[in-house]
């Protein structure tokens, strides 16, 4: 195993940060309640998370394990009409959970595991997130085109497991 110059061992066979972050919001998406597609996420800034969120009902309020997804009652398919869905997005768990707490993630980065929707991309961006790496994508062009326009890093990370 290689040294430093302070004659301590040095791993070399550590997860690197991003893989590290990545994961831990997949550990956070078996949080969520939804039928269609669990999502974690968390805010990071300086290595050190800030928030986490999952897609879920509004605290106190039924799941739609609980009532049944409307969205697919509805046969509507993913990406569409997220205004019929009782669930708040992983990402606006997080913006909420930070406002709540008085946590600031201004310049934080977001881990998470699905490519932001057109209305989380919007509200990222007035966080004035620095940047945004998410595992899965999502039909949502004119997010990705947002993110660029406001010169946010944004890419794809997949997860790696051990």
């Amino acid at each position: 195993m290689p040294t430093n110059p302070d004659l301590l061992p040095v791993r070399d066979d550590r997860i690197p940060w991003p893989q590290y972050f990545m994961q831990i919001a997949y550990l956070v998406a078996q949080r969520s309640t939804c039928l269609r597609r669990r999502v974690g996420a968390i805010a990071v800034r300086d290595k050190r998370i800030l928030a986490t969120g999952y897609n879920g009902a509004p605290i106190g309020l039924k799941h739609c394990k609980e009532v049944g997804c409307l969205r697919e009652q509805m046969n509507i398919p993913s990406g569409e009409r997220h205004e019929l869905c009782r669930a708040l997005h992983a990402e606006q768990n997080i913006i909420v959970q930070a406002a709540t707490h008085g946590v600031s993630i201004e310049g934080a980065e977001l881990y998470c595991t699905t490519q932001p929707c057109l209305i989380c991309t919007k509200m990222l961006i007035n966080c004035r997130f620095s940047a945004i790496y998410f595992a899965e994508g999502y039909p949502d062009q004119l997010a990705r085109d947002m993110f660029d326009e406001a010169g946010i890093t944004y890419r794809s990370l997949p997860v790696q497991t051990p």
